[in-house]
């Protein structure tokens, strides 16, 4: 009993504290992402129903993270003029109707231009939706505000492949009207239970005050992007390569791969706000990152080592998962606290940005090395890229610790 107890208290710790508007926004995300079921089955949609190839389906995917790199630059930019409420709203409205657009592309020039518009669209969200996260957190709870808006993303997620499983056994044209049809309610609910926000004051105030310093002059900041991105690329595959390996290899059915993708999401609600709760400020950030690098390792290593029998699916999503939570809110974390709310918009920018070429970059070089030396051989090379943004993080963490050991002095 006594047990029970303190389980429910340190749930409720863990959840206590937060801003309003930082859970009606982690409502509309929830609301958003359990539509989210075109993207996890994009390459076995292309392959598969389309009978694209795997190089085919890897270019789609590339012009998928290209778009994703211009919403990016597009949501910074739109954040600093007319608001990041209004990109938020516009981004997830158009986005919807994009999505439904998609569903009707047959051939492969239609199909990656509407990928190209729909990824920029869409990602235009992520920056502004940053920046909404730290205007609405106060400075002691911004890591946990941040971890609430991921468990409202991936408590979405382990609904929507799953039911998108389930739907594409009927028909793949259901994915997409529900996945936009989600985006365009979510946009409806934000519009009703988040008053707009006005556009941000005009930065007279910050060059007044000698606040001209951009994230450019960040050395630091722009290794940890380089480690950052080569982390992504390697945890990415599971959303690209590794749903084309567990059917193609393992052999398992839409449904299989759906609900084992949810795993990912369900896993990150039960444990994830917890586990950040207990963590947080115990270590510094770039060292749990370093050994969420190294979980995502072992993931890997699993699948070159480990027979393709069904059960290696739940097993690297379990590792996976854990390597994920290690990393992202805390990589979070890691870059607000080296911005300030002048420059803010550029950081969660490049931030941004250094995922998008993640996206490119993870199923073109995936696809390439699958098609001429197999799976395994890929796998091996997605854990080194792993350990070399392990060792980069740890590396970071000392030059960091060493420079602030001289301004103290």
């Amino acid at each position: 009993m006594n047990l029970l107890k303190q389980t429910i208290r340190l749930y409720q710790n863990a959840y206590t504290g937060l801003s309003p508007a930082t859970w009606w926004l982690s409502l509309v995300l929830l609301i958003n992402r359990s539509g989210a079921m075109v993207v996890p089955f994009l390459t076995v949609y292309l392959t598969a129903h389309l009978h694209f190839s795997i190089a085919q389906a890897g270019l789609v995917m590339a012009c998928f993270g290209t778009g994703a790199i211009v919403g990016a630059l597009l949501g910074g930019w739109l954040s600093d003029r007319i608001g990041f409420y209004q990109v938020q709203f516009w981004s997830l409205l158009f986005n919807g109707v994009l999505l439904i657009l998609l569903g009707q592309m047959r051939t492969f020039p239609q199909i990656c231009s509407c990928v190209f518009v729909l990824s920029s669209v869409g990602d235009a969200f992520r920056p502004a939706n940053s920046i909404a996260i730290a205007a609405y957190s106060a400075p002691q709870n911004r890591t946990r505000s941040y971890s609430l808006n991921r468990l409202a993303v991936n408590l979405g997620w382990s609904v929507g492949p799953a039911l998108g499983g389930f739907l594409a056994s009927i028909s793949y044209q259901w994915l997409f009207w529900v996945d936009g049809g989600t985006c365009i309610v979510a946009a409806v609910l934000m519009r009703i239970f988040l008053p707009p926000v006005p556009a941000p004051a005009k930065p007279e105030k910050a060059v007044a005050t000698g606040q001209t310093d951009t994230v450019w002059k960040d050395s630091l900041y722009r290794w940890f992007l380089l480690f950052g991105m080569i982390n992504a690329i390697c945890l990415f595959q599971f959303s690209s390569m590794v749903p084309l390996y567990f059917k193609e290899v393992v052999h398992l059915q839409e449904w299989a791969i759906g609900l084992n993708m949810s795993l990912n999401g369900l896993l990150i609600v039960m444990v994830e706000m917890v586990m950040i709760h207990h963590l947080d400020g115990k270590l510094p950030n770039l060292v749990y990152v370093s050994r969420g690098a190294m979980m995502v390792c072992l993931a890997y290593v699993l699948l070159c080592v480990l027979p393709p029998v069904w059960g290696i699916a739940a097993v690297f999503m379990i590792v996976v998962t854990f390597g994920e939570m290690l990393c992202l809110p805390f990589m979070n974390s890691f870059w607000i606290s080296r911005s300030q709310d002048h420059n803010r918009g550029q950081y969660a920018a490049l931030y941004t940005i250094s995922y998008s070429l993640a996206t490119v970059v993870s199923p073109t070089s995936g696809a390439f090395v699958v098609q001429h030396l197999g799976f395994t051989s890929w796998w091996a090379i997605t854990a080194g890229g792993c350990v070399l943004s392990a060792l980069g993080f740890r590396w970071l963490q000392q030059k960091r610790a060493r420079a602030e050991k001289m301004i103290a002095a």
